[in-house]
């Protein structure tokens, strides 16, 4: 496939440059006026227009993207998209005032999610959750990251990551699985926290590692969820599993989160929300990437993480979804770009590179996808024409992506 007369080819970073740090972030190669050929799903060549060779001028699988960008596709690292109903139920008590946290002692929240969920096939949960891929999809999104942890026993936390892997299976993009049976504490582990956590450890890991369901384990690391104590401990257990860890971590308060991921080498550390000079500073030296999700903020009308600081302390930035029928009940990438700038004061290439190439970081993927580069995976979009590349979080209320190229073929869905 040959795409030609593309007004600007967004993102070519380096091959090797596999994340991004602080100011690294502003930089968005745009290549004007050019041409892109794939072949074996792979980009095989790019470059001007008024150079391109004589020899693949006149292939007949060509498209034209005159007036239109073409960007590698959105690497969305943070979801949550098997889950059994939605929670609108919920959303009324928000608008009324309530609080997360007293949600959930009403019996909503997480909780409320484990139970629908318990009661549903593992066909419903793929079926379900298949058309939230597929729309991500459509929206851009080509590689992404799904958690369990809606299911909070065995057979249900199973389930879920059995339908993960079924999505897997069947998907023609990347997608990474996470263990987040830590997500909250079953109501009758309420005054057992140990007992729930042994259950983790000594009945639902072991499951998951004969199985090979799981690439991460993630913990809810916060005041009324897990303790800074337990969270190492189910850490440490995943890693003899060779479960790497991804954190949720300050949320709702600096809780000491930040310090037990980079003593366990997480990869990323998601959400940030409330941060300080002390959590800028235990990241500063650390590999770690700062995942952001302001959907999540907008959502739930807590502040937005302080995207400017970790930028300005040099550290690596991704943006990601969080979808969840919760707190989050959106999986499209294009707004969460939108609000990085609107809200965040992300500029529009830091916001890019932050849900291109660090998101595929934050999913270790980033030798492959988030960029675009000679041998790189061809997951990429093609936009409506646009006046520039910062018209695509400018417009916010209006999708911009038109045509979704994955492993080098246009995805239909």
């Amino acid at each position: 496939m040959l795409i030609t007369n593309i007004k600007g080819l967004v993102g070519l970073h380096p091959k090797d440059k596999l994340v991004l740090r602080g100011t690294e972030l502003d930089h968005l190669p745009v290549l004007e006026n050019a041409w892109l050929l794939i072949e074996g799903g792979l980009i095989k060549d790019f470059g001007e227009m008024d150079s391109i060779p004589s020899h693949i001028s006149n292939l007949p699988s060509q498209i034209s993207a005159k007036g239109r960008y073409v960007l590698p596709s959105w690497c969305d690292s943070h979801t949550h998209i098997v889950f059994a109903a939605s929670r609108e139920e919920e959303f009324a008590m928000k608008i009324q005032g309530k609080t997360y946290e007293e949600i959930a002692a009403a019996g909503g929240g997480i909780l409320n999610s484990a139970n629908k969920l318990q009661k549903a096939t593992e066909d419903e949960l793929f079926e379900s959750a298949a058309v939230r891929l597929k729309q991500m999809i459509l929206q851009g999104t080509g590689a992404v990251e799904i958690k369990s942890g809606y299911g909070l026993t065995t057979q249900s936390e199973i389930k879920m990551l059995r339908v993960i892997r079924r999505l897997k299976d069947q998907f023609p993009i990347p997608i990474k699985v996470t263990f987040l049976a830590a997500h909250a504490f079953p109501a009758e582990f309420k005054n057992d926290h140990q007992g729930y956590i042994d259950l983790i450890i000594n009945e639902m890991l072991p499951v998951i590692a004969a199985e090979n369901l799981a690439d991460y384990i993630d913990v809810f690391c916060e005041k009324g969820f897990f303790s800074v104590e337990e969270t190492d401990q189910i850490l440490n257990a995943g890693a003899k599993y060779g479960l790497k860890p991804k954190i949720h971590a300050n949320q709702l308060s600096v809780s000491g989160a930040i310090e037990v991921a980079v003593k366990n080498n997480a990869i990323s550390v998601d959400h940030l929300e409330e941060s300080n000079e002390e959590t800028i500073e235990t990241l500063r030296n650390a590999g770690t990437i700062v995942t952001l999700l302001p959907s999540c903020s907008f959502y739930l009308g807590i502040p937005f993480a302080d995207a400017k600081s970790f930028i300005k302390a040099n550290l690596p930035v991704a943006l990601a979804t969080d979808f969840n029928p919760g707190s989050t009940p959106s999986g499209n990438m294009n707004f969460v770009v939108s609000l990085g700038c609107i809200k965040m004061k992300m500029f529009p290439e830091q916001a890019i590179n932050a849900a291109t190439l660090n998101g595929a970081a934050a999913m270790e993927i980033s030798e492959s996808y988030g960029s675009i580069a000679v041998g790189k995976k061809a997951n990429l979009f093609i936009t409506k024409p646009m006046p520039s590349i910062a018209y695509l979080p400018y417009s916010f209320g209006e999708s911009q992506v038109d045509t979704v190229i994955l492993n080098g073929e246009i995805y239909h869905g």
